[in-house]
């Protein structure tokens, strides 16, 4: 059993009902969950066992969500080293717009930029699409948690 700590950037509230349902996928296969919708930095935890997964919707014109934005001033502000967190990241956009997924790929970025190990593809999810984003994501999670 491992421990997966759910960071949200959401502004209507669609990452965090993801990053619920992510949470029940995980623990249906046996492994505890927290979930963040307003992320500081010391909810990262480094030590075995131990995964993040951030899941994050786009607002305005590429923008963080609001309360997301604390947790990248921090990440900027005072650079932690987080070397050993392995992470997974999961972007919610609309693809009509030039900066799709784009507050997903500036987090990834930063992460990976401390140290941190993103582990699998960064999962990117249309949501002008017919499929629902959890039904997406649920393949992804899955797929990844049969190879891990």
């Amino acid at each position: 059993m491992s421990h997966f700590t759910l960071l949200v950037g959401s502004t209507l509230g669609n990452a965090e009902d993801l990053a619920d349902e992510l949470a029940g996928i995980l623990q249906n296969h046996g492994h505890q969950t927290v979930i963040h919708t307003s992320p500081q930095l010391d909810h990262i935890l480094i030590r075995p066992d131990h995964y993040l997964l951030l899941v994050c919707s786009t607002h305005g014109a590429g923008d963080l969500p609001d309360n997301i934005q604390p947790f990248f001033l921090q990440l900027n502000e005072q650079g932690p080293d987080l070397t050993g967190l392995p992470y997974l990241a999961v972007g919610l956009g609309d693809s009509a717009y030039d900066t799709f997924c784009h507050a997903v790929q500036i987090l990834d970025r930063q992460l990976a930029d401390r140290g941190a190990q993103r582990i699998g593809d960064r999962l990117e999810i249309d949501v002008s699409l017919p499929d629902p984003p959890e039904a997406i994501a649920k393949k992804w999670l899955d797929h990844w948690l049969s190879h891990h």
